[in-house]
């Protein structure tokens, strides 16, 4: 399993009442053993989280399934992360 940088930029269609749906898919996806670590960032723009797949392919067909991505909420970027510290 690769890590994976997720983040996850809000959009002018985000809505709060996604938050819920998205933050029980994240404990979906903690409850599967995926979910490493996630945060929002504190000036409001979106956020960030660090999840495990067998490649980059397996990482974006997970997290668009992510309601902040379904709803158009948030735009996604993800990123295989190597750490190095």
């Amino acid at each position: 399993m690769r890590k994976y940088l997720v983040m996850a930029m809000r959009t002018p269609r985000f809505d709060d009442s996604v938050v819920v749906p998205h933050k029980e898919w994240l404990a979906q996806v903690r409850d599967r053993g995926q979910l490493v670590e996630t945060g929002k960032f504190t000036d409001g723009t979106g956020g960030a989280y660090v999840i495990t797949a067998e490649s980059l392919t397996a990482a974006r067909e997970l997290i668009h399934t992510d309601p902040i991505h379904t709803t158009g909420a948030s735009e996604l970027t993800v990123h295989e992360w190597e750490i190095t510290g």
